[in-house]
């Protein structure tokens, strides 16, 4: 994997000078910034899709198998145990992250936004459309709505102590899944249809990055998509006969280009940002081609039968229904989810996401001028 962590890298040292010159005061013994702020979907949610109501408490994610792993029950994740961004949060000195419909969301200094299954753009976006998501879905700038409010409820009318905040945290924006995209080619729309989307989504995610700065912040992580035609819920959408329509990974090639271009249209935004905000450090993370060496391992460790395909599922080659989704009953789990990328057919098991942590962020943490301590994930 030591390619796609040098190329991160890269990325990360061209913004480093600003960083470690301004975010020097931080409390953080491990990173010099004192704040965890996270935006975005089911990659990243620690528990508020579970907790938003009328819908919150009937979602699959609060039945069993959810949790199995960790911590033996479920725990407000959409996996086996837990997600990605714990451990990632674990390597930036917050081993204690929130959700912020918690409680404790006022009290902690690593509180969490995302909301499984949320996409970038709002509802009415969709509904003009004529594309369902679920009521529960959050969108960017809602998740932004619920930060100032957060921000109010910590410095009330301060604007000094918003601002101070913000200078003095890491804020990340991970679009992670591509929810807009997969809702549309889940849903039957062409991969034309969905190319359309790919202005608005990327203007969108540049304008709350705008907000963002113009609230205080002055680290912000991108991430960029993964490449959905991996994800077993699109593969079983999107069957093909036509063998040359799958790459070596057994991914959906087409599909999988049309990623490529929503990220590179990101990157390019993300530049062009930059040189709009020079004392801003912005840096743009190339997730997707993180995910494809973890998938690559996978195969390479004998995998290849099992690693496209949902552990907890229930029909067809790739043990995926949307008519029965992982937690209904009847549905089972597999016995053996380290062997397995996807947890439900949308979201990663436990083991991918310590994976993902071990190959991309790891290595950044001496470029964000980060002390990379003994990780307790194996």
């Amino acid at each position: 994997m030591a390619s796609f962590s040098h190329l991160l890298l890269l990325v990360l040292i061209s913004s480093t000078a600003t960083l470690v010159s301004s975010q020097r005061n931080s409390s953080n013994p491990v990173c010099p910034f004192q704040y965890l702020y996270h935006f975005g979907d089911g990659a990243t949610d620690v528990g508020n899709s579970v907790l938003i109501q009328p819908w919150g408490r009937s979602l699959p994610a609060t039945r069993p198998p959810y949790g199995r792993t960790y911590p033996g029950t479920p725990n407000g994740r959409w996996s086996d145990g837990l997600v990605d961004f714990d451990f990632a949060a674990f390597d930036f000195g917050f081993p204690d992250i929130v959700p912020s419909l918690s409680e404790k969301a006022n009290s902690s200094n690593g509180v969490i936004f995302s909301v499984a299954r949320s996409p970038v753009m709002d509802h009415g976006f969709f509904s003009r459309r004529g594309i369902t998501i679920p009521p529960y879905a959050v969108s960017l700038h809602t998740q932004l709505d619920w930060f100032r409010a957060h921000l109010q409820s910590v410095c009330g009318s301060s604007t000094d102590c918003i601002r101070n905040r913000l200078a003095n945290a890491l804020v990340l924006l991970g679009d992670l899944e591509a929810n807009d995209i997969g809702y549309a080619l889940a849903e039957g729309r062409t991969l034309e249809q969905a190319y359309s989307f790919i202005g608005p989504i990327t203007r969108e995610q540049i304008k709350i990055t705008r907000e963002l700065i113009t609230l205080g912040a002055r680290l912000i992580v991108i991430p960029a998509s993964a490449p959905i035609g991996c994800f077993p819920y699109i593969l079983t959408a999107m069957p093909s006969d036509d063998p040359t329509a799958y790459d070596r990974f057994g991914c959906l090639s087409n599909v999988n280009r049309l990623i490529t271009m929503k990220n590179n249209y990101l990157r390019q935004a993300i530049d062009t940002l930059g040189q709009e905000f020079p004392n801003v450090t912005l840096i743009y993370g190339a997730f997707d081609e993180g995910f494809l060496q973890v998938l690559d391992r996978m195969i390479v460790e004998g995998h290849r039968d099992t690693a496209l395909r949902a552990c907890c599922g229930i029909g067809g080659r790739y043990n995926y229904s949307s008519n029965r989704f992982c937690g209904t009953a009847g549905v089972p789990a597999c016995s053996n989810p380290e062997r397995h990328m996807f947890w439900d057919g949308i979201h990663f098991t436990q083991e991918i996401a310590v994976r993902i942590e071990q190959s991309l962020i790891q290595p950044t943490l001496q470029a964000l001028n980060c002390t990379a301590l003994p990780t307790p994930f194996s």
